[in-house]
């Protein structure tokens, strides 16, 4: 029987800024990237987060990203290795606190955003995420892009690697997110998001935004917690996947 992870950004409200339907969402994903007051959460946001996930026995990750509350953490930035590294060492242990207090294990990281985009393409952005995630713990799985440096880096770093596709972006011919800034970068019709994350499955492929079809791996499916349908994402995405017999485990029952 075929199975996948099904994941989802969580955590990313701030103080009195709702972002997001948490609750709702989590009873329904297999794995949780939760914020780590960076890019979006804060304390408490991470500590309730952590807690309602360990509840509904949902495994957790940690979510980092760029210094950047203004901008969401999708503005690109210009840091060092060492600056990579020490971000990620610094957002997992953070996250990794929540966790140990509410007696779960950090399963895996998946950096945010801009991080995540470029290091997908900088394999020396991506090997810096590695170590950071290495030094902290070699148990811990870097969930990237698939076929993307990350892979390459994570292998290198002697880490696991896990491979997401996702079901609400649209695909470049060589493999990358569409850029939100272009048209079209954001799938809002539930259907085409869930009919796509089968083909992905099923075939190891997707449709790209320029109509061609490109190999791909999915060990994940990632739906994007601000996104105003997340919920009736995931609800028919979990509808079609039980529907293709395909089973929902978290990224590490499905990698091993």
């Amino acid at each position: 029987m075929k199975s996948v992870d099904l994941n989802c950004d969580l955590g990313e409200s701030f103080g009195a800024y709702k972002i997001g339907r948490d609750e709702d969402v989590l009873p329904l994903i297999s794995s949780a990237n939760i914020a780590c007051g960076w890019h979006a959460g804060d304390a408490v946001v991470m500590s309730r987060t952590v807690k309602t996930a360990a509840e509904a026995g949902v495994a957790v990750g940690s979510h980092p990203g760029f210094p950047d509350l203004v901008g969401f953490g999708r503005r690109n930035m210009n840091v060092t290795p060492l600056e990579a590294k020490a971000y990620v060492q610094y957002q997992m242990g953070a996250l990794n606190a929540f966790c140990m207090a509410n007696g779960v294990k950090l399963q895996h990281v998946k950096p945010h955003g801009a991080l995540y985009n470029m290091a997908a393409k900088d394999e020396m952005l991506a090997t810096a995420i590695c170590e950071g995630i290495a030094s902290v713990s070699e148990d811990v799985i870097l969930l990237g892009l698939s076929g993307s440096a990350m892979e390459t880096a994570a292998a290198k770093c002697s880490i696991k690697f896990a491979s997401e596709v996702f079901a609400d972006r649209a695909y470049e011919e060589d493999g990358t997110l569409v850029a939100r800034s272009k048209p079209g970068a954001v799938i809002t019709d539930e259907n085409e998001a869930a009919n796509r994350v089968v083909e992905m499955i099923s075939n190891g492929t997707v449709t790209s935004v320029s109509g061609r079809k490109i190999s791909i791996k999915a060990d994940s499916i990632c739906v994007h917690g601000d996104n105003e349908h997340a919920l009736e994402f995931v609800k028919l995405i979990r509808a079609k996947l039980y529907e293709n017999g395909i089973h929902i485990k978290p990224i590490g029952e499905v990698i091993g």
